[in-house]
């Protein structure tokens, strides 16, 4: 019971007004830490590998082109557990285009376990490589240096997170691109500096509680919250600004985990719905679909937002050598 009273607060004290996305963003982040954290990095011990693409705000028009401005994201991830260092490495891979704008995103991350009560410790780096590409946009002005004309750069950052793993509670703490690389692009415009792009640094916390609602069903109360991080910490200015966070919690039940369906809300966005099932031997291979409502700002979005992930849970690693058998006649 004191468990689940401090989960609680945990959560709840997570909550807080939320509107802006910074980075893509996954209905499916309850059941797809790697993507977020780096020290989840094969805390679970065994292998993990994800794939989700999504379809955020569906028929949504508003280019000139017939691109529309629908983003579309593709992303892999892959959590290795290293039992005998006690540690993990994972991969985390997308690609995502919002009209004409397009990023492609690697980042390798370490985490090191540490033993901490009933659960464990990751402490986990990641080194981050990041494409950005843009487009042909309008402009008023043809010369105008702030808009960028076909081109494109790449920079290297990193990224740190802590991550708590137990039977029955997790969470996690991460930030990305603490660098704060800055992009640069060529414009259509013929005189002066090319247009400038700052990646900024975010902040994730993500949590959830496994309580045993009855001997087959599993019920998982869950936390996303996300943050873009002031460059200068003189200023205050982006913790005031409540477009820089962004909030949503739902609930997921898990039967027998073989079959699951949850709910999602992401504060002044979307009512969410997730359902899911598991096949193959040990039920290793996860099939699931979330579908977002958009009830909020719909002519500045769409309807609907669709997400698909497919997964696959390797076999935990057992002894390489087997021991050996001892009687009283032989010993071998």
């Amino acid at each position: 019971m004191k468990g689940t009273f401090l989960a609680t607060l945990l959560l709840v004290a997570a909550a807080g007004s939320a509107v802006a996305q910074q980075q893509p963003q996954f209905t499916h982040y309850g059941l797809n830490a790697m993507s977020l954290n780096p020290a989840y990095a094969g805390i679970k011990g065994q292998g993990e590998v994800n794939l989700i693409g999504r379809y955020q705000y569906l028929n949504y028009n508003g280019s000139y082109d017939g691109n529309a401005g629908s983003p579309r994201t593709g992303l892999v991830t892959v959590s290795l557990p290293i039992l005998a260092i006690s540690g993990g490495v994972g991969l985390a891979v997308y690609y995502d285009q919002a009209a004409q704008a397009k990023m492609t995103n690697a980042a390798l991350s370490y985490s090191q376990h540490i033993k901490l009560g009933p659960g464990k410790l990751g402490l986990g780096i990641q080194g981050i490589y990041t494409y950005l590409g843009k487009g042909t946009y309008i402009a008023i002005d043809p010369n105008d240096l702030n808009v960028p004309k076909d081109a494109s750069d790449n920079k290297f950052d990193i990224g740190a997170g802590v991550w708590y793993e137990a039977p029955k509670f997790y969470a996690g703490l991460s930030l990305n691109n603490l660098v704060r690389s800055e992009y640069s692009f060529k414009s259509g415009g013929t005189e002066g500096t090319p247009s400038r792009y700052l990646a900024e640094n975010h902040a994730y916390f993500t949590a959830g509680y496994n309580i045993d609602a009855t001997a087959s069903v599993v019920v998982t109360p869950m936390v996303l919250v996300k943050t873009v991080l002031p460059g200068d910490y003189s200023s205050r200015t982006k913790f005031d600004n409540p477009k820089n966070y962004s909030f949503e919690g739902g609930v997921r039940a898990t039967i027998d985990d073989k079959y699951w369906a949850g709910v999602n809300y992401r504060h002044e966005e979307s009512f969410s719905g997730l359902l899911g099932l598991s096949i193959s031997k040990d039920n290793a291979v996860r099939l699931g679909y979330a579908f977002d409502f958009i009830a909020f700002d719909q002519a500045a979005r769409a309807l609907s937002s669709h997400e698909i992930m497919l997964s696959y849970r390797l076999p935990k690693p057992g002894l390489v050598v087997r021991p050996a058998i001892r009687t009283p006649r032989y010993s071998f």
